[in-house]
Protein backbone atom coordinates (compact mmCIF):
# COMPACT_ATOMS: atom_id res chain seq x y z
CA UNK A 1 0.00 0.00 0.00
CA UNK A 2 2.73 1.99 0.77
CA UNK A 3 4.99 3.69 -1.80
CA UNK A 4 4.97 11.86 -9.05
CA UNK A 5 10.19 14.49 -9.88
CA UNK A 6 7.79 17.00 -10.74
CA UNK A 7 5.73 17.38 -13.67
CA UNK A 8 8.74 18.48 -16.38
CA UNK A 9 8.92 20.52 -19.01
CA UNK A 10 8.24 18.49 -22.31
CA UNK A 11 10.52 17.94 -25.33
CA UNK A 12 9.39 18.70 -28.81
CA UNK A 13 11.13 16.03 -29.68
CA UNK A 14 9.04 12.87 -31.49
CA UNK A 15 10.16 9.80 -32.15
CA UNK A 16 9.21 6.96 -34.99
CA UNK A 17 6.36 4.86 -32.80
CA UNK A 18 5.52 1.89 -33.67
CA UNK A 19 8.42 -0.90 -33.88
CA UNK A 20 8.01 -3.24 -36.64
CA UNK A 21 9.44 -6.67 -37.13
CA UNK A 22 9.98 -9.86 -35.05
CA UNK A 23 11.84 -12.72 -34.89
CA UNK A 24 11.50 -15.85 -32.76
CA UNK A 25 9.01 -16.16 -29.89
CA UNK A 26 8.04 -17.88 -26.64
CA UNK A 27 4.64 -18.45 -25.39
CA UNK A 28 3.94 -16.30 -22.49
CA UNK A 29 2.11 -17.16 -19.13
CA UNK A 30 -1.35 -16.16 -20.43
CA UNK A 31 -1.26 -17.84 -23.52
CA UNK A 32 0.23 -14.74 -25.60
CA UNK A 33 2.70 -14.91 -27.96
CA UNK A 34 6.23 -12.76 -26.84
CA UNK A 35 8.55 -11.92 -29.71
CA UNK A 36 11.90 -10.41 -30.17
CA UNK A 37 12.89 -7.38 -32.56
CA UNK A 38 13.14 -3.99 -32.10
CA UNK A 39 11.59 -1.70 -30.28
CA UNK A 40 10.77 2.20 -28.94
CA UNK A 41 10.86 4.15 -25.62
CA UNK A 42 10.45 7.18 -24.42
CA UNK A 43 12.38 8.44 -21.47
CA UNK A 44 11.91 12.12 -19.48
CA UNK A 45 13.25 15.28 -20.89
CA UNK A 46 15.02 16.05 -17.53
CA UNK A 47 19.01 16.33 -18.93
CA UNK A 48 20.37 13.76 -16.41
CA UNK A 49 18.03 11.36 -17.11
CA UNK A 50 18.47 11.90 -21.04
CA UNK A 51 21.70 11.51 -20.50
CA UNK A 52 21.69 8.17 -18.33
CA UNK A 53 18.92 6.68 -21.19
CA UNK A 54 21.80 7.31 -24.13
CA UNK A 55 24.17 5.77 -22.39
CA UNK A 56 22.00 2.56 -21.86
CA UNK A 57 20.50 2.57 -25.09
CA UNK A 58 24.11 3.16 -26.19
CA UNK A 59 25.24 -0.37 -24.65
CA UNK A 60 22.44 -2.13 -25.69
CA UNK A 61 22.65 -1.69 -29.32
CA UNK A 62 26.10 -2.97 -28.88
CA UNK A 63 25.66 -5.90 -28.12
CA UNK A 64 21.84 -6.57 -29.84
CA UNK A 65 22.27 -5.87 -33.32
CA UNK A 66 18.69 -7.30 -34.05
CA UNK A 67 17.10 -6.28 -31.25
CA UNK A 68 17.80 -2.29 -31.39
CA UNK A 69 16.37 0.26 -29.33
CA UNK A 70 14.80 3.34 -31.11
CA UNK A 71 14.69 5.96 -28.20
CA UNK A 72 13.95 9.98 -27.60
CA UNK A 73 12.33 12.60 -25.39
CA UNK A 74 8.45 12.25 -24.81
CA UNK A 75 6.70 14.30 -27.34
CA UNK A 76 5.86 17.70 -26.13
CA UNK A 77 2.03 18.40 -24.67
CA UNK A 78 0.01 19.36 -21.93
CA UNK A 79 1.99 16.88 -19.75
CA UNK A 80 3.76 13.42 -20.21
CA UNK A 81 0.22 11.68 -18.95
CA UNK A 82 -1.71 13.41 -21.54
CA UNK A 83 1.05 12.20 -24.32
CA UNK A 84 1.15 9.10 -22.94
CA UNK A 85 -2.48 8.71 -22.88
CA UNK A 86 -3.26 10.19 -26.38
CA UNK A 87 -0.49 7.50 -27.99
CA UNK A 88 -2.74 4.82 -26.22
CA UNK A 89 -6.01 6.26 -27.95
CA UNK A 90 -4.16 6.48 -31.09
CA UNK A 91 -2.69 2.43 -30.80
CA UNK A 92 0.89 4.25 -31.36
CA UNK A 93 2.65 4.25 -27.92
CA UNK A 94 6.42 3.31 -27.55
CA UNK A 95 6.95 -0.11 -25.92
CA UNK A 96 8.26 1.35 -22.74
CA UNK A 97 8.06 4.88 -21.21
CA UNK A 98 10.37 5.73 -18.28
CA UNK A 99 8.27 8.34 -17.18
CA UNK A 100 5.27 6.66 -15.79
CA UNK A 101 3.46 8.23 -13.37
CA UNK A 102 1.63 5.86 -10.98
CA UNK A 103 -1.16 7.62 -10.47
CA UNK A 104 -1.98 7.79 -14.28
CA UNK A 105 -1.34 4.14 -14.00
CA UNK A 106 -5.63 3.22 -13.75
CA UNK A 107 -6.61 5.48 -16.29
CA UNK A 108 -3.83 4.09 -18.84
CA UNK A 109 -4.92 0.59 -17.67
CA UNK A 110 -8.69 1.46 -18.10
CA UNK A 111 -7.27 2.23 -21.46
CA UNK A 112 -6.45 -0.81 -21.92
CA UNK A 113 -3.20 0.53 -22.51
CA UNK A 114 -0.62 -1.20 -20.37
CA UNK A 115 0.68 -4.65 -20.07
CA UNK A 116 0.18 -7.26 -17.31
CA UNK A 117 3.89 -8.03 -16.29
CA UNK A 118 2.36 -9.95 -13.20
CA UNK A 119 0.31 -12.48 -15.70
CA UNK A 120 2.89 -11.82 -19.54
CA UNK A 121 6.14 -12.75 -18.13
CA UNK A 122 7.19 -15.88 -16.32
CA UNK A 123 9.79 -14.27 -14.46
CA UNK A 124 8.01 -10.70 -14.10
CA UNK A 125 6.91 -11.19 -10.58
CA UNK A 126 10.41 -12.36 -9.49
CA UNK A 127 12.50 -9.98 -11.09
CA UNK A 128 10.31 -7.02 -9.67
CA UNK A 129 10.03 -8.37 -6.09
CA UNK A 130 13.91 -9.54 -5.91
CA UNK A 131 14.91 -5.99 -6.71
CA UNK A 132 11.92 -3.60 -4.89
CA UNK A 133 11.07 -5.88 -2.08
CA UNK A 134 7.63 -4.76 -0.14
CA UNK A 135 7.99 -1.48 -2.17
CA UNK A 136 6.12 -3.28 -5.43
CA UNK A 137 3.70 -3.94 -3.21
CA UNK A 138 2.54 0.09 -3.59
CA UNK A 139 2.22 -0.38 -7.33
CA UNK A 140 -0.33 -3.18 -7.48
CA UNK A 141 -3.66 -2.66 -9.15
CA UNK A 142 -7.07 -3.50 -7.38
CA UNK A 143 -6.62 -7.24 -8.91
CA UNK A 144 -3.26 -8.01 -7.55
CA UNK A 145 -1.25 -7.88 -10.48
CA UNK A 146 1.66 -5.19 -11.81
CA UNK A 147 1.07 -3.32 -14.81
CA UNK A 148 3.74 -0.91 -14.43
CA UNK A 149 7.41 -1.70 -13.25
CA UNK A 150 8.62 0.39 -10.20
CA UNK A 151 11.61 2.15 -11.38
CA UNK A 152 13.04 4.89 -8.85
CA UNK A 153 12.21 7.22 -5.77
CA UNK A 154 12.34 10.50 -4.94
CA UNK A 155 11.73 10.89 -1.11
CA UNK A 156 10.85 14.51 -0.06
CA UNK A 157 12.24 16.83 2.38
CA UNK A 158 12.21 19.96 3.56
CA UNK A 159 15.00 22.52 2.03
CA UNK A 160 16.07 25.62 3.67
CA UNK A 161 17.90 28.46 2.84
CA UNK A 162 20.52 29.11 5.64
CA UNK A 163 21.65 32.55 4.63
CA UNK A 164 17.94 33.29 4.93
CA UNK A 165 17.64 31.88 8.38
CA UNK A 166 20.42 33.60 9.48
CA UNK A 167 19.26 36.94 8.38
CA UNK A 168 16.39 36.22 10.61
CA UNK A 169 17.55 34.97 13.66
CA UNK A 170 17.49 31.55 13.16
CA UNK A 171 19.79 28.77 13.87
CA UNK A 172 21.12 28.15 9.97
CA UNK A 173 22.98 25.25 10.98
CA UNK A 174 20.45 23.43 13.36
CA UNK A 175 17.12 25.05 12.84
CA UNK A 176 14.08 23.80 14.60
CA UNK A 177 11.30 22.95 11.84
CA UNK A 178 10.84 19.57 13.42
CA UNK A 179 6.72 20.13 14.23
CA UNK A 180 4.07 22.58 12.42
CA UNK A 181 4.18 24.96 15.03
CA UNK A 182 8.23 24.89 14.73
CA UNK A 183 7.68 25.68 11.17
CA UNK A 184 5.28 28.74 11.93
CA UNK A 185 7.57 29.94 14.37
CA UNK A 186 10.30 30.43 11.68
CA UNK A 187 7.91 31.76 9.21
CA UNK A 188 6.48 34.38 11.76
CA UNK A 189 10.72 35.12 12.13
CA UNK A 190 11.04 35.17 8.18
CA UNK A 191 8.05 37.76 7.56
CA UNK A 192 9.39 39.98 10.29
CA UNK A 193 13.08 40.41 9.10
CA UNK A 194 11.72 40.67 5.29
CA UNK A 195 14.79 38.46 4.65
CA UNK A 196 12.67 36.66 2.02
CA UNK A 197 9.15 37.24 0.61
CA UNK A 198 7.78 34.18 1.67
CA UNK A 199 8.49 30.98 3.82
CA UNK A 200 6.80 28.16 1.59
CA UNK A 201 5.99 28.83 -2.10
CA UNK A 202 4.61 25.23 -3.42
CA UNK A 203 2.87 25.37 -7.14
CA UNK A 204 0.09 27.72 -6.09
CA UNK A 205 -2.55 26.33 -9.42
CA UNK A 206 -5.41 24.26 -9.01
CA UNK A 207 -3.91 21.29 -11.11
CA UNK A 208 -4.68 18.01 -9.00
CA UNK A 209 -0.89 17.02 -9.41
CA UNK A 210 0.03 20.44 -7.50
CA UNK A 211 -1.32 18.35 -3.96
CA UNK A 212 1.58 16.13 -4.50
CA UNK A 213 4.12 19.02 -3.77
CA UNK A 214 2.17 20.16 -0.43
CA UNK A 215 -0.30 18.94 1.23
CA UNK A 216 0.57 15.26 0.56
CA UNK A 217 3.42 14.81 1.74
CA UNK A 218 3.00 16.56 4.74
CA UNK A 219 0.10 14.57 5.34
CA UNK A 220 1.98 11.33 4.89
CA UNK A 221 4.45 12.30 6.96
CA UNK A 222 1.83 13.31 9.46
CA UNK A 223 -0.25 10.43 9.44
CA UNK A 224 2.70 7.60 9.57
CA UNK A 225 2.08 6.90 5.48
CA UNK A 226 -1.84 6.66 5.43
CA UNK A 227 -2.32 7.54 1.68
CA UNK A 228 -4.78 9.83 0.54
CA UNK A 229 -7.52 7.19 -0.28
CA UNK A 230 -7.03 3.87 2.71
CA UNK A 231 -8.99 1.16 3.42
CA UNK A 232 -11.64 2.07 0.96
CA UNK A 233 -12.40 5.57 1.83
CA UNK A 234 -11.16 8.55 1.60
CA UNK A 235 -8.45 9.71 5.13
CA UNK A 236 -7.93 13.30 5.08
CA UNK A 237 -10.58 14.20 7.21
CA UNK A 238 -9.07 11.99 9.96
CA UNK A 239 -7.75 14.02 13.03
CA UNK A 240 -3.74 13.97 11.13
CA UNK A 241 -5.51 15.10 7.93
CA UNK A 242 -7.32 18.04 9.50
CA UNK A 243 -4.21 18.85 11.39
CA UNK A 244 -2.20 19.44 7.92
CA UNK A 245 -4.98 21.07 6.37
CA UNK A 246 -4.87 23.32 9.48
CA UNK A 247 -1.43 24.07 9.30
CA UNK A 248 -1.48 25.12 5.67
CA UNK A 249 -4.41 27.32 5.84
CA UNK A 250 -2.64 29.13 8.31
CA UNK A 251 0.31 29.56 6.15
CA UNK A 252 -1.83 31.31 3.88
CA UNK A 253 -3.52 32.92 6.06
CA UNK A 254 -0.93 34.84 7.50
CA UNK A 255 1.15 35.26 4.48
CA UNK A 256 4.00 33.05 4.66
CA UNK A 257 2.39 30.86 1.26
CA UNK A 258 1.48 32.48 -1.65
CA UNK A 259 -1.64 31.37 -3.79
CA UNK A 260 -0.52 33.32 -6.51
CA UNK A 261 0.67 31.41 -9.58
CA UNK A 262 4.89 31.77 -9.25
CA UNK A 263 6.27 33.65 -12.34
CA UNK A 264 9.18 31.06 -13.31
CA UNK A 265 9.56 27.31 -12.46
CA UNK A 266 6.67 26.33 -10.19
CA UNK A 267 8.66 23.58 -8.79
CA UNK A 268 11.84 24.64 -8.02
CA UNK A 269 11.85 28.82 -8.73
CA UNK A 270 10.73 30.16 -5.66
CA UNK A 271 13.45 28.84 -3.16
CA UNK A 272 16.19 28.39 -5.75
CA UNK A 273 15.52 32.25 -6.79
CA UNK A 274 15.74 33.30 -2.78
CA UNK A 275 12.30 34.30 -2.80
CA UNK A 276 10.83 31.10 -0.33
CA UNK A 277 13.01 30.64 2.81
CA UNK A 278 11.87 27.06 2.49
CA UNK A 279 11.20 24.49 0.02
CA UNK A 280 9.77 20.92 -0.51
CA UNK A 281 11.39 18.65 -2.84
CA UNK A 282 13.23 15.48 -3.43
CA UNK A 283 17.07 14.79 -4.43
CA UNK A 284 16.63 16.68 -7.63
CA UNK A 285 16.66 19.19 -6.04
CA UNK A 286 19.98 19.58 -4.86
CA UNK A 287 20.77 19.85 -9.10
CA UNK A 288 18.56 22.86 -9.20
CA UNK A 289 19.80 24.98 -6.14
CA UNK A 290 23.38 23.52 -5.86
CA UNK A 291 25.43 27.28 -7.21
CA UNK A 292 21.65 29.44 -6.35
CA UNK A 293 20.78 28.38 -2.34
CA UNK A 294 23.14 27.79 0.39
CA UNK A 295 20.84 25.10 1.71
CA UNK A 296 20.46 22.64 4.51
CA UNK A 297 17.66 19.64 4.63
CA UNK A 298 15.34 17.97 7.39
CA UNK A 299 12.15 15.59 7.88
CA UNK A 300 9.34 16.82 6.82
CA UNK A 301 7.53 18.31 10.21
CA UNK A 302 4.91 16.82 11.30
CA UNK A 303 2.10 18.26 14.68
CA UNK A 304 3.92 16.69 17.06
CA UNK A 305 7.26 16.10 15.99
CA UNK A 306 8.30 12.87 14.79
CA UNK A 307 11.54 11.08 14.92
CA UNK A 308 13.46 10.93 11.53
CA UNK A 309 13.88 7.65 11.65
CA UNK A 310 9.68 7.14 11.61
CA UNK A 311 8.99 10.27 9.34
CA UNK A 312 7.23 8.80 6.37
CA UNK A 313 7.58 10.72 2.79
CA UNK A 314 6.32 11.02 -0.61
CA UNK A 315 7.89 8.85 -2.91
CA UNK A 316 7.27 10.90 -5.87
CA UNK A 317 7.94 7.96 -7.74
CA UNK A 318 8.47 7.57 -11.87
CA UNK A 319 8.00 3.56 -12.71
CA UNK A 320 8.22 1.86 -16.54
CA UNK A 321 5.60 1.30 -18.49
CA UNK A 322 5.10 -1.62 -21.15
CA UNK A 323 2.38 -0.97 -23.61
CA UNK A 324 0.10 -2.56 -25.65
CA UNK A 325 0.93 -1.48 -28.60
CA UNK A 326 4.27 -2.75 -28.56
CA UNK A 327 4.86 -5.48 -31.27
CA UNK A 328 8.16 -7.48 -29.55
CA UNK A 329 7.26 -7.46 -26.02
CA UNK A 330 9.87 -9.82 -25.21
CA UNK A 331 12.88 -7.53 -26.22
CA UNK A 332 10.98 -5.18 -24.27
CA UNK A 333 10.79 -6.53 -20.70
CA UNK A 334 14.65 -7.93 -21.56
CA UNK A 335 15.75 -4.43 -21.75
CA UNK A 336 13.75 -3.65 -18.59
CA UNK A 337 15.76 -6.03 -17.05
CA UNK A 338 19.00 -4.97 -18.35
CA UNK A 339 18.23 -1.33 -17.56
CA UNK A 340 17.82 -2.19 -13.77
CA UNK A 341 20.46 -4.31 -13.34
CA UNK A 342 22.58 -3.35 -10.73
CA UNK A 343 25.37 -1.09 -12.81
CA UNK A 344 22.74 0.66 -14.64
CA UNK A 345 20.71 1.53 -11.23
CA UNK A 346 23.93 2.46 -9.40
CA UNK A 347 24.55 4.59 -12.97
CA UNK A 348 21.05 6.26 -12.74
CA UNK A 349 21.43 7.28 -9.08
CA UNK A 350 25.52 9.15 -9.98
CA UNK A 351 24.03 10.67 -13.29
CA UNK A 352 20.72 11.98 -11.92
CA UNK A 353 20.87 11.73 -8.34
CA UNK A 354 17.51 9.57 -8.09
CA UNK A 355 17.34 6.80 -6.48
CA UNK A 356 16.32 3.39 -7.57
CA UNK A 357 13.49 1.55 -6.15
CA UNK A 358 15.34 -1.24 -4.77
CA UNK A 359 16.11 -2.95 -1.46
CA UNK A 360 20.17 -2.66 -1.73
CA UNK A 361 20.43 0.79 -2.63
CA UNK A 362 23.32 1.56 0.56
CA UNK A 363 25.38 -1.89 -0.89
CA UNK A 364 25.13 -0.66 -4.52
CA UNK A 365 26.07 2.57 -3.90
CA UNK A 366 27.90 2.19 -0.73
CA UNK A 367 31.08 4.50 -2.45
CA UNK A 368 28.93 6.76 -3.85
CA UNK A 369 26.98 8.15 -0.86
CA UNK A 370 30.31 8.41 0.83
CA UNK A 371 31.02 10.66 -0.30
CA UNK A 372 27.42 12.61 -0.96
CA UNK A 373 26.13 13.99 2.03
CA UNK A 374 22.93 15.52 1.14
CA UNK A 375 22.14 12.11 -0.80
CA UNK A 376 23.07 9.89 1.87
CA UNK A 377 20.51 11.83 4.15
CA UNK A 378 17.33 11.26 1.22
CA UNK A 379 18.60 7.53 1.13
CA UNK A 380 17.41 7.03 4.71
CA UNK A 381 14.01 8.09 3.55
CA UNK A 382 13.96 5.80 0.71
CA UNK A 383 12.17 2.33 3.13
CA UNK A 384 9.66 5.44 4.05
CA UNK A 385 8.54 6.54 0.44
CA UNK A 386 4.64 6.14 0.21
CA UNK A 387 2.91 7.00 -3.08
CA UNK A 388 -0.32 7.80 -4.69
CA UNK A 389 -2.77 5.01 -4.38
CA UNK A 390 -3.76 2.69 -7.54
CA UNK A 391 -7.77 3.30 -8.11
CA UNK A 392 -9.94 3.80 -10.30
CA UNK A 393 -10.82 7.33 -11.08
CA UNK A 394 -7.40 8.67 -9.30
CA UNK A 395 -7.54 11.77 -11.55
CA UNK A 396 -11.37 12.94 -10.56
CA UNK A 397 -10.22 12.17 -6.83
CA UNK A 398 -6.98 14.04 -6.43
CA UNK A 399 -8.59 16.90 -8.55
CA UNK A 400 -11.63 16.75 -5.90
CA UNK A 401 -9.36 17.09 -3.18
CA UNK A 402 -7.85 20.33 -5.15
CA UNK A 403 -10.95 22.00 -5.54
CA UNK A 404 -11.76 21.96 -1.45
CA UNK A 405 -7.73 22.80 -1.06
CA UNK A 406 -8.04 26.19 -3.05
CA UNK A 407 -11.07 27.07 -1.90
CA UNK A 408 -10.82 26.41 1.89
CA UNK A 409 -6.87 26.19 2.42
CA UNK A 410 -5.26 28.99 0.07
CA UNK A 411 -8.54 31.28 -0.34
CA UNK A 412 -9.93 30.63 3.44
CA UNK A 413 -13.41 30.61 2.56
CA UNK A 414 -16.18 28.61 4.68
CA UNK A 415 -15.44 26.17 7.44
CA UNK A 416 -12.54 24.18 6.55
CA UNK A 417 -13.62 20.43 8.46
CA UNK A 418 -16.92 21.04 6.25
CA UNK A 419 -15.26 21.18 3.12
CA UNK A 420 -13.16 18.72 3.05
CA UNK A 421 -16.08 16.67 4.22
CA UNK A 422 -17.70 17.33 1.24
CA UNK A 423 -14.91 16.70 -0.33
CA UNK A 424 -14.48 12.93 0.77
CA UNK A 425 -18.47 12.44 0.40
CA UNK A 426 -17.45 13.13 -3.42
CA UNK A 427 -14.48 10.89 -3.18
CA UNK A 428 -16.28 8.42 -1.68
CA UNK A 429 -19.39 8.25 -4.16
CA UNK A 430 -15.92 7.46 -6.78
CA UNK A 431 -14.87 4.72 -4.91
CA UNK A 432 -18.07 3.10 -4.56
CA UNK A 433 -18.71 3.59 -8.17
CA UNK A 434 -15.31 2.01 -9.07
Amino acid sequence: MKRYAGVLALAALALPLAACGSSGGDAAPDGGELTSGPISIWYSTNEQEIEWAEAVVEAWNADHPDEQVAAAAIPSGKSSEDAIGAAITAGNTPCLVYNTAPAAVPAFQKQGGLVNISKTFDDGESFITERSGDAADGFRSPDGDLYQVPWKANPFMLYYNKDVFAAAGLDPENPELATYDDVLAAAAAVKESGAADYSLYPPASGDYTNSLFDFYPFFLANSGGTQLVSDGAAAFTSEEGLETLEFWKTMYAEGYSSAEAYSGDAWAGPFADGVSAMGIAGPWGAGAFDGKVEYGVVPLPTAAGTAAADTYTFGDSKNVGLYTSCENKQTAWDFVKFSMDAENDLALLETTGQFPTRTDVDAIAADYLATNPVLATFAASVPLTVDVPNVADATEMWQTFRDAWGQAVQAGEGDLEETFSTAADKIDALIAQG
